[in-house]
Protein backbone atom coordinates (compact mmCIF):
# COMPACT_ATOMS: atom_id res chain seq x y z
CA UNK A 1 0.00 0.00 0.00
CA UNK A 2 1.10 3.58 -0.67
CA UNK A 3 3.02 5.27 2.12
CA UNK A 4 2.63 8.82 3.36
CA UNK A 5 5.07 10.47 0.94
CA UNK A 6 3.65 8.59 -2.03
CA UNK A 7 0.12 9.63 -1.13
CA UNK A 8 1.22 13.25 -0.88
CA UNK A 9 2.56 12.97 -4.42
CA UNK A 10 -0.59 11.36 -5.79
CA UNK A 11 -3.41 13.11 -3.92
CA UNK A 12 -4.36 16.77 -3.69
CA UNK A 13 -5.38 16.63 -0.03
CA UNK A 14 -5.32 14.18 2.87
CA UNK A 15 -7.69 14.29 5.84
CA UNK A 16 -6.38 13.81 9.34
CA UNK A 17 -8.47 13.00 12.41
CA UNK A 18 -10.00 15.08 15.21
CA UNK A 19 -9.35 15.43 18.92
CA UNK A 20 -8.25 12.65 21.23
CA UNK A 21 -8.51 14.09 24.74
CA UNK A 22 -11.80 15.95 24.47
CA UNK A 23 -13.49 12.96 22.84
CA UNK A 24 -12.18 10.51 25.42
CA UNK A 25 -13.55 12.78 28.15
CA UNK A 26 -17.01 12.23 26.67
CA UNK A 27 -16.69 8.49 27.30
CA UNK A 28 -15.36 8.64 30.83
CA UNK A 29 -11.84 10.04 30.92
CA UNK A 30 -11.81 12.30 33.95
CA UNK A 31 -10.18 15.71 33.67
CA UNK A 32 -6.66 15.62 35.06
CA UNK A 33 -6.21 11.92 34.24
CA UNK A 34 -3.43 11.17 31.76
CA UNK A 35 -4.96 9.90 28.48
CA UNK A 36 -1.92 7.70 27.88
CA UNK A 37 -3.01 5.62 30.88
CA UNK A 38 -6.00 4.43 28.88
CA UNK A 39 -3.64 2.93 26.30
CA UNK A 40 -2.99 0.21 28.87
CA UNK A 41 -6.19 0.33 30.95
CA UNK A 42 -8.99 1.08 28.45
CA UNK A 43 -7.59 0.37 24.97
CA UNK A 44 -11.08 -0.45 23.66
CA UNK A 45 -12.14 3.19 24.19
CA UNK A 46 -9.21 4.44 22.17
CA UNK A 47 -9.82 1.87 19.45
CA UNK A 48 -13.48 2.91 19.24
CA UNK A 49 -12.56 6.58 18.81
CA UNK A 50 -9.86 5.96 16.24
CA UNK A 51 -12.16 3.60 14.34
CA UNK A 52 -14.84 6.32 14.33
CA UNK A 53 -12.37 8.71 12.70
CA UNK A 54 -11.50 6.12 10.07
CA UNK A 55 -15.20 5.60 9.36
CA UNK A 56 -15.65 9.39 9.13
CA UNK A 57 -13.08 9.60 6.35
CA UNK A 58 -9.70 10.17 8.00
CA UNK A 59 -6.73 9.23 5.84
CA UNK A 60 -4.43 9.70 8.85
CA UNK A 61 -5.12 8.98 12.52
CA UNK A 62 -2.87 9.97 15.41
CA UNK A 63 -1.84 7.76 18.29
CA UNK A 64 -2.91 8.51 21.87
CA UNK A 65 0.63 9.53 22.84
CA UNK A 66 0.56 13.33 22.91
CA UNK A 67 2.11 13.31 26.40
CA UNK A 68 4.07 10.12 25.91
CA UNK A 69 7.61 11.27 26.77
CA UNK A 70 9.35 10.42 30.01
CA UNK A 71 9.63 14.14 30.79
CA UNK A 72 5.88 14.67 30.43
CA UNK A 73 5.18 11.53 32.46
CA UNK A 74 7.94 12.17 35.00
CA UNK A 75 5.57 12.50 37.98
CA UNK A 76 3.50 9.46 37.01
CA UNK A 77 4.23 5.74 37.39
CA UNK A 78 3.76 5.61 33.63
CA UNK A 79 7.11 7.35 33.27
CA UNK A 80 8.75 3.93 33.63
CA UNK A 81 6.62 2.45 30.83
CA UNK A 82 7.27 4.91 28.00
CA UNK A 83 8.30 2.39 25.35
CA UNK A 84 5.42 0.06 26.21
CA UNK A 85 2.82 2.84 26.09
CA UNK A 86 3.99 4.23 22.77
CA UNK A 87 4.33 0.84 21.11
CA UNK A 88 0.91 -0.27 22.32
CA UNK A 89 -0.73 3.01 21.26
CA UNK A 90 0.68 2.58 17.77
CA UNK A 91 -0.63 -0.98 17.64
CA UNK A 92 -4.13 0.16 18.66
CA UNK A 93 -4.13 2.86 15.99
CA UNK A 94 -2.91 0.36 13.41
CA UNK A 95 -5.79 -1.95 14.29
CA UNK A 96 -8.21 0.90 13.60
CA UNK A 97 -6.43 1.97 10.40
CA UNK A 98 -6.53 -1.57 9.04
CA UNK A 99 -10.31 -1.23 8.75
CA UNK A 100 -9.72 1.04 5.74
CA UNK A 101 -7.07 -0.01 3.23
CA UNK A 102 -4.50 2.73 2.82
CA UNK A 103 -5.24 4.58 6.07
CA UNK A 104 -2.09 5.83 7.78
CA UNK A 105 -1.00 5.98 11.42
CA UNK A 106 0.90 9.01 12.71
CA UNK A 107 2.75 8.92 16.00
CA UNK A 108 1.73 11.94 18.09
CA UNK A 109 4.61 13.61 19.96
CA UNK A 110 3.55 16.63 22.01
CA UNK A 111 5.62 19.06 24.10
CA UNK A 112 7.40 17.88 27.24
CA UNK A 113 5.90 20.61 29.41
CA UNK A 114 9.37 21.92 30.24
CA UNK A 115 11.29 24.86 28.84
CA UNK A 116 14.89 24.40 27.77
CA UNK A 117 17.63 26.34 29.53
CA UNK A 118 18.05 29.27 30.06
CA UNK A 119 14.26 29.66 30.17
CA UNK A 120 13.59 26.46 32.13
CA UNK A 121 15.21 23.45 33.80
CA UNK A 122 15.59 21.08 30.84
CA UNK A 123 18.69 20.63 28.71
CA UNK A 124 18.61 20.11 24.96
CA UNK A 125 20.15 16.64 25.41
CA UNK A 126 17.50 15.59 27.97
CA UNK A 127 14.72 16.66 25.63
CA UNK A 128 16.26 14.95 22.61
CA UNK A 129 16.72 11.76 24.65
CA UNK A 130 13.06 11.83 25.70
CA UNK A 131 11.83 12.10 22.11
CA UNK A 132 14.29 9.43 21.00
CA UNK A 133 12.76 7.02 23.51
CA UNK A 134 9.23 7.88 22.43
CA UNK A 135 10.11 7.53 18.74
CA UNK A 136 11.55 4.05 19.39
CA UNK A 137 8.26 2.89 20.88
CA UNK A 138 6.10 4.41 18.17
CA UNK A 139 8.30 2.98 15.43
CA UNK A 140 8.22 -0.46 17.03
CA UNK A 141 4.43 -0.24 17.05
CA UNK A 142 4.32 0.35 13.29
CA UNK A 143 3.52 4.01 12.67
CA UNK A 144 3.83 5.38 9.13
CA UNK A 145 5.00 8.86 10.13
CA UNK A 146 5.68 10.97 13.21
CA UNK A 147 4.08 14.29 14.12
CA UNK A 148 5.95 16.60 16.49
CA UNK A 149 2.91 18.68 17.38
CA UNK A 150 1.56 21.60 19.40
CA UNK A 151 5.04 23.06 19.70
CA UNK A 152 5.60 26.64 20.83
CA UNK A 153 9.41 26.85 21.13
CA UNK A 154 11.74 26.28 18.19
CA UNK A 155 14.53 24.87 20.35
CA UNK A 156 12.28 22.15 21.78
CA UNK A 157 10.98 21.20 18.34
CA UNK A 158 14.55 21.03 17.03
CA UNK A 159 15.58 18.82 19.95
CA UNK A 160 12.58 16.59 19.28
CA UNK A 161 13.53 16.24 15.63
CA UNK A 162 17.11 15.43 16.61
CA UNK A 163 15.90 12.69 18.94
CA UNK A 164 13.57 11.23 16.33
CA UNK A 165 16.23 11.10 13.65
CA UNK A 166 18.57 9.13 15.88
CA UNK A 167 16.28 6.12 15.61
CA UNK A 168 14.14 6.32 12.46
CA UNK A 169 13.98 7.60 8.89
CA UNK A 170 10.19 7.81 8.92
CA UNK A 171 8.64 11.02 7.52
CA UNK A 172 8.27 13.73 10.16
CA UNK A 173 5.82 16.62 10.42
CA UNK A 174 6.60 19.55 12.73
CA UNK A 175 3.49 21.46 13.82
CA UNK A 176 3.31 24.57 16.00
CA UNK A 177 0.48 25.92 18.15
CA UNK A 178 -0.14 29.66 17.81
CA UNK A 179 -2.11 30.33 20.97
CA UNK A 180 -1.42 34.07 20.88
CA UNK A 181 -3.42 34.68 17.74
CA UNK A 182 -0.84 34.24 15.01
CA UNK A 183 2.16 33.84 17.33
CA UNK A 184 3.14 31.06 19.72
CA UNK A 185 3.50 31.41 23.48
CA UNK A 186 7.20 32.16 22.94
CA UNK A 187 6.46 34.77 20.29
CA UNK A 188 7.33 32.45 17.41
CA UNK A 189 6.01 33.52 14.00
CA UNK A 190 5.05 31.17 11.15
CA UNK A 191 7.94 32.54 9.12
CA UNK A 192 10.32 31.68 11.99
CA UNK A 193 9.15 28.06 11.85
CA UNK A 194 9.66 27.88 8.09
CA UNK A 195 13.15 29.37 8.42
CA UNK A 196 14.08 26.87 11.13
CA UNK A 197 12.67 23.70 9.57
CA UNK A 198 12.71 24.16 5.81
CA UNK A 199 16.42 23.17 5.66
CA UNK A 200 15.78 20.09 7.83
CA UNK A 201 13.89 18.18 5.15
CA UNK A 202 10.77 17.51 7.21
CA UNK A 203 7.86 16.08 5.25
CA UNK A 204 5.53 18.92 6.24
CA UNK A 205 5.23 21.94 8.49
CA UNK A 206 1.98 22.53 10.30
CA UNK A 207 -0.20 24.45 12.69
CA UNK A 208 -2.58 22.82 15.14
CA UNK A 209 -4.69 23.71 18.16
CA UNK A 210 -4.48 27.53 18.52
CA UNK A 211 -7.37 29.97 18.69
CA UNK A 212 -9.83 30.71 15.88
CA UNK A 213 -10.35 29.39 12.38
CA UNK A 214 -9.77 32.90 11.06
CA UNK A 215 -6.38 33.05 12.76
CA UNK A 216 -5.49 29.63 11.40
CA UNK A 217 -6.17 30.86 7.86
CA UNK A 218 -3.85 33.82 8.47
CA UNK A 219 -1.14 31.51 9.83
CA UNK A 220 -1.39 29.28 6.78
CA UNK A 221 -1.10 32.28 4.47
CA UNK A 222 2.03 33.39 6.35
CA UNK A 223 3.48 29.91 5.87
CA UNK A 224 2.67 29.98 2.17
CA UNK A 225 4.17 33.44 1.78
CA UNK A 226 7.41 32.24 3.38
CA UNK A 227 7.71 29.03 1.34
CA UNK A 228 4.86 28.15 -1.04
CA UNK A 229 6.62 24.98 -2.20
CA UNK A 230 6.40 23.20 1.17
CA UNK A 231 3.69 20.80 2.35
CA UNK A 232 1.44 22.23 5.08
CA UNK A 233 -0.65 20.46 7.72
CA UNK A 234 -3.56 22.38 9.31
CA UNK A 235 -5.46 21.00 12.31
CA UNK A 236 -7.39 23.73 14.20
CA UNK A 237 -9.56 23.52 17.29
CA UNK A 238 -13.33 23.64 16.90
CA UNK A 239 -13.13 27.17 18.24
CA UNK A 240 -12.12 28.35 21.69
CA UNK A 241 -13.58 26.39 24.62
CA UNK A 242 -16.34 27.85 26.75
CA UNK A 243 -17.41 26.69 30.20
CA UNK A 244 -20.53 24.53 30.03
CA UNK A 245 -23.26 23.90 32.60
CA UNK A 246 -21.29 21.14 34.37
CA UNK A 247 -17.99 23.03 34.19
CA UNK A 248 -16.95 21.05 31.13
CA UNK A 249 -15.28 22.61 28.10
CA UNK A 250 -17.71 23.23 25.25
CA UNK A 251 -16.59 23.89 21.68
CA UNK A 252 -19.15 25.78 19.62
CA UNK A 253 -17.82 25.56 16.06
CA UNK A 254 -20.07 23.28 14.03
CA UNK A 255 -18.98 20.54 11.64
CA UNK A 256 -20.27 22.63 8.74
CA UNK A 257 -18.21 25.65 9.77
CA UNK A 258 -15.11 23.49 10.12
CA UNK A 259 -15.78 22.05 6.67
CA UNK A 260 -16.13 25.49 5.12
CA UNK A 261 -12.80 26.57 6.57
CA UNK A 262 -11.15 23.31 5.55
CA UNK A 263 -12.05 24.21 1.96
CA UNK A 264 -10.47 27.64 2.51
CA UNK A 265 -7.34 26.03 3.91
CA UNK A 266 -7.00 23.74 0.90
CA UNK A 267 -7.61 26.65 -1.46
CA UNK A 268 -4.85 28.57 0.35
CA UNK A 269 -2.39 25.70 -0.05
CA UNK A 270 -2.88 23.19 2.78
CA UNK A 271 -2.29 19.57 1.78
CA UNK A 272 -3.44 17.93 5.04
CA UNK A 273 -6.45 19.13 7.05
CA UNK A 274 -8.21 17.90 10.16
CA UNK A 275 -9.30 19.08 13.59
CA UNK A 276 -7.82 19.46 17.05
CA UNK A 277 -9.50 20.07 20.45
CA UNK A 278 -13.28 19.77 20.33
CA UNK A 279 -13.30 18.15 16.88
CA UNK A 280 -15.49 15.05 16.76
CA UNK A 281 -15.90 12.33 14.13
CA UNK A 282 -18.84 14.41 12.87
CA UNK A 283 -16.48 17.33 12.27
CA UNK A 284 -14.06 15.06 10.42
CA UNK A 285 -16.85 13.59 8.27
CA UNK A 286 -17.92 17.08 7.21
CA UNK A 287 -14.31 18.07 6.46
CA UNK A 288 -13.69 14.91 4.42
CA UNK A 289 -16.87 15.39 2.41
CA UNK A 290 -16.04 19.02 1.68
CA UNK A 291 -12.40 18.66 0.63
CA UNK A 292 -12.79 15.38 -1.25
CA UNK A 293 -15.90 16.28 -3.24
CA UNK A 294 -13.78 17.40 -6.17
Amino acid sequence: MAGFLERLQNEKVLVSDGATGTNLQKVGLIGGIIPEGWVLERPEKILDLESAFIEAGSDIILTCTFGGTKLRLRESPLGQRVHEINQRAAEIAREAANKCPGALVAGSMGPTGLLIKPYGPATTEEVADAYEEQARGLTAGGVDLLVIETMFAINEAQAALEGVRRVTELPVIVSFSYDRGTRSMMGTKPSDVVKAFKPSGVAAIGANCGTTLENMETILKEYMSAAPELVYWVKPNAGLPELGENNEAVYRVTPQAMAEYAEKFVAAGARIVGGCCGSTPEHVAAIAKAVKRN
